[in-house]
């Protein structure tokens, strides 16, 4: 990254090692923010996967209760079937009392006997369609009271989320406002660069000093002299391992006043 020095958004003359310390208190400003949400935890999406929950349960006692309604009509409609077939067994029976023939006896057998076979047939599947309704009302009942305790589990998170939520948001606030003056004195392609390297760097970290002649993010080892040019503050370095921006221990000191960042 170049050496020179820049204008802030305010039209200032912003140098290297003005930039440095700004990019670090960004840094410990996010890092805060980091904590806050940790604090929060699993919370946020807790709440979220039990709001997903609660809807498929909901569409799936929906699709039971049509699918219970469905099998309750078509019951109906073999019940009515059963009917149709004995009023037509009963019809058969009486013609064969005045048959002329053989013949004409042994038709209406035969249709007696497909009406019979008929009945049989509708009586099974109603029996079928029974222990259908049957297993899907277990189920129903299951999802039902599985929704009931997503619900009371959802009631709960969301009062926890909102108790941390309460607790934190003031102190949220604050540092989110800092984050943006600090941004706002900082060029936008090293505050896009800041973010780019913090959601790809482990525990949000992108600014990072040396410790003990090692990177503070990936612990490699730094060269002496690079010690030395990172320790200077005339350009910014970034590690070439992990490639989080690089200060020296001493620049921990914090912005006095942001909006004007004489240092």
């Amino acid at each position: 990254m170049p050496a020179n020095n820049i204008k802030s958004t305010e039209g200032k003359e912003v140098s290297v090692q003005e930039k440095l310390k700004m990019l670090y208190e960004l840094q410990t400003v996010a890092s805060e923010i980091d904590k806050i949400n940790t604090l929060r935890g699993e919370l946020p999406l807790e709440v979220q996967d039990l709001e997903d929950e609660i809807v498929g349960l909901k569409t799936r006692l929906t699709n039971y209760g049509d699918e219970i309604k469905t099998l309750n009509l078509a019951i109906g409609n073999k019940k009515t079937e059963i009917k149709e077939s004995k009023i037509k067994i009963e019809k058969y029976k009486e013609q064969q009392e005045n048959v002329r023939n053989n013949r004409e006896f042994d038709s209406l057998s035969k249709e007696i006997e497909f009406q019979t076979l008929e009945i049989e047939l509708s009586e099974k599947k109603i029996r079928e369609f029974t222990i259908e309704i049957k297993s899907k009302t277990e189920s129903a009942d299951s999802s039902e009271k599985l929704l009931k305790e997503r619900e009371e589990d959802l009631i709960r998170k969301k009062k926890e989320l909102q108790e941390i939520t309460a607790e934190t948001a003031v102190e949220e606030d604050k540092l989110r406002s800092k984050v943006t003056k600090i941004e706002s004195l900082i060029e936008d392609r090293l505050v896009m660069a800041f973010n780019r390297i913090r959601k790809n760097a482990r525990n949000g970290l992108s600014v990072v000093t040396v410790q003990r002649d090692a990177c503070g993010g990936c612990f490699n080892k730094i060269p002496p002299q690079r010690q030395l040019d990172i320790a200077s503050r005339k350009k910014i370095i970034v590690c070439e391992y992990c490639g989080r921006i690089l200060v020296d221990k001493d620049i921990a000191t914090p912005l006095e006043e942001l909006e004007n960042p004489v240092l």
